[in-house]
């Protein structure tokens, strides 16, 4: 019978740097407390508060629930180890194999939740895209990134809500912007901040020939109460209010009543149209350029021009981070990570997971 005495004692480290990276202890002196303060009867008195607690004691019941589970199961393999090896008993060495294989693997994603390291990879995330050269190609291209984004979250259960759709002259779209709501959020999304870049036949060129498109991608964390750390005096805001511009609904609900507000100081502009009020879009509006102006400060201290929603490289040849070739082959390719995929379609489709898993990676052994 195969000896699985090593495999079982790797599991069993790299059990206990799960419970480390979980914070397992700190996590179970924390439930009761929490569990508390849901009782409260006064907690919806502070609907923000609330939402804040509800959100950690669901994060948290998770994060444990998982754990007991691995820690149970591998303590069950190691007895069902032991008996086997005691008795001579080899029928068992093929489910103690699988069993062994499955929590290797389960034990690998939740490694992943170690590499969230950043001040605001567990929130929510605002996205913009922009489109970059390629003429119409490009601007068919963001629209297909925004398609691409859109079955990630249906996948992975996150909450996307578009908040500007800019359409293109003839199809497409020049620009788009949404929140993603969801655990660690702008840790997953942080992998797509850069410059995409598609080569592939045209369907715009009667002559079927090859075109290469590029747009931008920026993620920016989404902090909600932004408010107490950012002041904006109200000379400094220009408020323009315009008829949204979605294409029937299929973007985003029709309006008479989008927003835009630009920061004069610093050139940021924001536009919203989701919302089915003036008040609301504005009310976002001003969540999102908080967060914005918040991101920019932090960036002017650390000294890191790129570190949360990039810089202003040009959206061209020679800038991209990803490309995705469906024509004269077929690969997408992360050129910070090196990770290589020989199936486009299936990562336009949503399936984005290896190459974030590979970029989260990649960005801790650079230090990022």
């Amino acid at each position: 019978m195969q000896d699985l005495t090593d495999a079982l004692r790797r599991l069993a480290a790299e059990r206990d740097e799960a419970a480390e990276y979980l914070r397992v202890e700190e996590l179970r002196r924390r439930m009761p407390q929490l569990e508390v303060e849901l009782a409260r009867p006064d907690l919806w008195d502070d609907a923000e508060t609330a939402q804040s607690i509800q959100r950690e004691f669901a994060e948290a019941s998770d994060d444990l629930k998982l754990f007991d589970r691995l820690d149970s199961t591998l303590d069950d393999l190691i007895t069902l180890h032991e008996l086997a090896r005691e008795e001579g008993d080899e029928s068992l060495e093929g489910e103690l194999q699988a069993g062994v294989d499955t929590l290797s693997d389960d034990f690998a994603k939740l490694e992943l939740r170690a590499l969230f390291t950043g001040e605001y990879d567990s929130g929510d995330a605002i996205i913009e895209l922009n489109s970059g050269a390629g003429g119409v190609d490009a601007q068919d291209w963001t629209e297909m990134l925004l398609r691409m984004y859109q079955r990630w979250a249906e996948r992975h259960g996150f909450s996307l809500e578009l908040q500007e759709v800019s359409e293109g002259t003839e199809a497409g779209l020049s620009s788009a912007t949404f929140l993603l709501k969801g655990r660690n959020a702008y840790g997953w999304f942080r992998s797509e901040h850069g410059v995409h870049r598609l080569v592939r036949i045209s369907p715009f060129d009667n002559n079927a020939r090859r075109q290469t498109s590029f747009a931008s991608v920026r993620v920016t964390p989404f902090i909600d109460d932004v408010g107490k750390d950012v002041e904006i005096e109200d000379k400094d805001l220009r408020i323009d209010v315009y008829r949204s511009s979605g294409a029937g609904g299929q973007h985003v609900n029709t309006t008479d009543s989008a927003v835009r507000i630009t920061h004069l100081p610093s050139g940021t502009v924001v536009a919203v149209q989701n919302e089915r009020s003036q008040f609301q879009n504005k009310d976002k509006a001003m969540q999102i350029l908080k967060a914005k102006l918040l991101e920019l400060e932090r960036r002017k201290r650390m000294d890191q021009i790129n570190d949360l929603s990039g810089g202003g490289a040009a959206v061209d040849f020679g800038s991209q981070d990803r490309n995705y070739v469906l024509q004269p082959y077929q690969q997408v390719k992360d050129l910070r990570s090196g990770l290589e995929l020989s199936q486009p379609e299936a990562v336009l489709d949503g399936e984005l997971d290896p190459l974030m898993e590979a970029w989260l990676r990649w960005n801790r052994t650079v230090g990022g």
